[in-house]
């Protein structure tokens, strides 16, 4: 997993840099192949260390399929209805069913039958694309804004910084959120915390695609002040069980949309150079999951289980005050 996700980390930004002149449909279409291929290795692979390279390449692959996906999807609807599009695309991002499912049917099939299934799905969606989604043409080169340059397009630095202490947020918690209950009585009921959380992710999300257009700076604000109030709530009160189904309710509501917003708050405010943007988006993502894991852990080691939500809070206050201050480029109040 670690491999896979440092994969995306450093191939996102110079893959996509490189394929920018490229019709659209062409690179989802390869990048969905590179998938399905590195998961038939993975699946036939009786040596580890080509199993490591596979899941690099995979990680690389998907890179790719996430910078790609949320321009696609907003060039597919009208100008009106974008940020719906991309909720739509990107809803499987805080429902994460991927890998419960995975774990269940690799206790059911075993692992290599799982990839291979994998394999299938991935075949079943280049049929779908070939089938149904229309191309777009690549940028011209006079027309391609370096990836170096996005930062200096006001308002991207401000949305980036926030996806990154959002992000840690979510990670710093959700990685460690079984040694976060077991001390108040709850490590029995872990998945039924995840439940909670994965169901009000999922009405956070038709939310979030309802309203996205006309109030994404409400939505984020809202989206960041309601997970500080559950982790506040936690800190608080974790021992009460009744608090941390709530705190997790609350936390889904807050989760659900994000990857919707803040993507979309970063296309808005990168304009023409959205295609520069995503690949960066896709990198402090990621970075942000790697930091989250290895802040939690050193929380949890050091100060304890208690510690998780204190850590998650500060950084959400941090991301709260970028949000609320970029009110002129990065997270405006409305849009001309």
């Amino acid at each position: 997993m670690t491999i896979f996700a440092i994969g995306s980390i450093v191939g996102a930004i110079p893959l996509i840099s490189a394929t920018m002149g490229w019709p659209r449909r062409r690179l989802l279409l390869l990048a969905l192949a590179g998938y399905a291929v590195t998961s038939v290795v993975t699946g036939l692979s009786g040596n580890f260390a080509l199993t490591l390279a596979a899941r690099f390449a995979a990680g690389l692959f998907a890179g790719v399929l996430w910078a790609i996906i949320a321009p696609y999807a907003r060039r597919m609807a009208a100008p009106h209805q974008r940020g719906r599009a991309l909720t739509i695309a990107l809803a499987g991002t805080p429902i994460a069913i991927g890998t419960p499912v995975g774990t269940l049917l690799a206790g059911l099939i075993g692992w290599r039958a799982t990839f291979a299934v994998m394999t299938l799905l991935a075949a079943l969606v280049i049929v779908w694309v070939l089938a149904a989604v229309p191309d777009f043409p690549g940028q011209a080169k006079g027309e391609r804004t370096p990836v170096g340059r996005v930062f200096a397009i006001p308002g991207v630095v401000p949305v980036l910084a926030v996806v990154f202490l959002y992000v840690m947020a979510h990670n710093v918690l959700y990685t460690y959120i079984a040694s976060f209950v077991a001390p108040v009585g709850l490590d029995g009921s872990v998945g039924a915390v995840l439940l909670v959380f994965g169901v009000a992710s999922l009405v956070s999300i038709w939310i979030t695609g309802v309203l996205i257009d006309r109030h994404l700076r409400l939505l984020m604000i809202s989206s960041t002040a309601l997970f500080a109030l559950a982790v506040l709530a936690l800190g608080l009160l974790a021992s009460l069980p009744v608090v941390v189904f709530l705190s997790a309710a609350l936390w889904g509501l807050a989760f659900g949309g994000a990857a919707s917003l803040l993507q979309t708050a970063a296309s808005n405010a990168a304009g023409d150079a959205v295609d520069s943007v995503q690949p960066v988006i896709v990198t402090v993502w990621n970075i942000g999951i790697a930091g989250g894991g290895v802040v939690g852990g050193l929380l949890l080691g050091g100060l304890g289980a208690s510690s998780l939500a204190w850590g998650t809070l500060v950084l959400l206050v941090v991301a709260l005050l970028i949000t609320a201050a970029g009110r002129r480029h990065a997270f405006p109040a409305h849009r001309g």
